[in-house]
């Protein structure tokens, strides 16, 4: 599988979202009790996020396209997860690849 994604890579193509967002290098996310809690090594800075059980921290691991999150959400959930994740763009502990 590999060598079969380095010859699509070669020909401009990757299987990567292409407008995808991640974790940022510099910043570590763990589960706690409340929720998610994002720690940015440059700073240092901490950020606590009340998500509960909604988003596990292995979801900020891999590439995403900025809409996609677990299955299984109301309507409210995805609103309010699409506007925490655009926060965490904005202050940095995401960044878009």
């Amino acid at each position: 599988m590999l060598r079969n994604w380095q010859s699509t890579a070669s020909a401009g193509f990757t299987r990567m979202a292409a407008a995808g967002i991640r974790l940022h290098p510099a910043c570590r996310v763990r589960q706690e009790g409340f929720g998610l809690l994002f720690y940015d090594s440059r700073g240092p800075r901490l950020l606590f996020a009340e998500t509960g059980t909604l988003l596990p921290s292995e979801f900020f691991g891999t590439v995403r396209s900025r809409d996609e999150l677990p299955e299984g959400l109301s309507d409210q959930q995805k609103k309010a997860l699409q506007k925490f994740v655009a926060q965490l763009l904005e202050k940095g502990f995401l960044r878009e690849q």
